[in-house]
C-alpha cells in the first residue's frame, strides 16, 4: 500500500513524498535478485571453467584441508558480496537506487528527505542479512505493512525510507504560493526558502528532475536579480542566491 509522507522544514516549506508500497518494493527486489543470480551464475561458471580447463589444473595434486577451507571461505565471501554488498554499493554510490529501484522509480532517502549516506545504507542492508535468514523477508513484509512509513526493520534501524522519485511538476504549486509577494528587486521569504531547500537537497534528486526544478525556480527569480547573476546558468544562479 502506497502512503504519503509530508516533511515540513524550519522555513515552513512542506515537501511531500510518496512512500513506496510493499508491491513496488517487492518487484524492485525481484529485479535485483534476478540480476544477482545471473551475476552469481556467471562467476560460478568462470570458476568451474578455470578449475577444470586451466593448464595449471592438470598438474595440481589433491587440495589440502587448508586449501579447501580457503576456497570455501572465498566462495562464501563472493556470495555475500553479490547478494548483500550489491545493495550497499548501489544505494551508497548510485543516488540511493539499485537497478531494480531505478526501473521501479524508487529511491532510498534518510528520514526528512535528505540523501542517504553510506552509514545509513550500510546499516539497512546489513540488517537485511538477518531479515533474509529469519524467514526470507517475511518479517520485513509484516513490518512494512504495519509501519506508518512503510519501513522494514532495516529502515527503522538506519533511519531511512523508500520513496518514489519526486515529480518536478509539484514545484509549480510552491511557485504559485510565492507569486505576487516579492518586490521588484527582492526575493520573498518563501522564494529564498525554496532556493535554499533546492540547493540543500539537489544531491539526492534524479538528474532530470534536478534540472527541471532548477530551471523553473531560476525562471521565477532571474528577472529580479542583478545583470551579472542573470548571466549564470540555472543551478549556479540558485547556488549564488542561496549564499547571499
Amino acid at each position: 500500500m502506497d502512503r504519503t509522507l509530508e516533511v515540513r522544514t524550519p522555513e515552513s516549506i512542506a515537501f511531500s513524498y510518496e512512500l513506496a508500497g510493499l508491491g513496488s518494493r517487492f518487484l524492485a527486489v525481484s529485479i535485483d535478485v534476478t540480476i544477482q543470480m545471473l551475476v552469481m551464475l556467471g562467476i560460478l561458471w568462470g570458476l568451474i571453467y578455470a578449475g577444470t580447463h586451466g593448464e595449471a589444473a592438470r598438474h595440481v595434486s589433491e587440495p589440502t584441508k587448508i586449501e579447501t577451507n580457503l576456497a570455501i571461505a572465498f566462495i562464501i565471501t563472493i556470495v555475500f558480496m553479490v547478494f548483500f554488498g550489491y545493495f550497499i554499493l548501489f544505494e551508497a554510490f548510485w543516488n540511493g537506487q539499485t537497478p531494480g529501484k531505478k526501473i521501479m522509480g524508487l529511491r532510498v532517502v534518510r528520514d526528512g528527505g535528505y540523501p542517504a549516506d553510506f552509514a545509513s545504507v550500510a546499516i539497512r542492508n546489513l540488517i537485511r542479512v538477518g531479515e533474509f535468514f529469519a524467514g526470507l523477508y517475511a518479517i520485513s513484509a509484516v513490518a512494512t505493512v504495519i509501519s506508518p512509513e512503510n519501513k522494514r526493520l532495516g529502515d527503522m534501524a538506519a533511519g531511512t525510507i523508500v520513496v518514489r522519485d519526486a515529480r518536478a511538476a509539484k514545484l509549480a504549486e510552491l511557485l504559485e504560493e510565492s507569486a505576487g509577494e516579492s518586490g521588484p528587486l527582492m526575493l520573498s521569504p518563501q522564494e529564498r526558502a525554496l532556493i535554499d531547500q533546492f540547493v540543500a537537497r539537489r544531491a539526492g534528486m534524479a538528474p532530470r528532475s534536478r534540472a527541471i526544478m532548477a530551471s523553473q525556480i531560476a525562471a521565477r527569480v532571474r528577472a529580479r536579480v542583478s545583470r551579472d547573476l542573470q548571466q549564470l546558468d540555472d543551478e549556479e544562479l540558485l547556488t549564488r542566491l542561496s549564499a547571499l
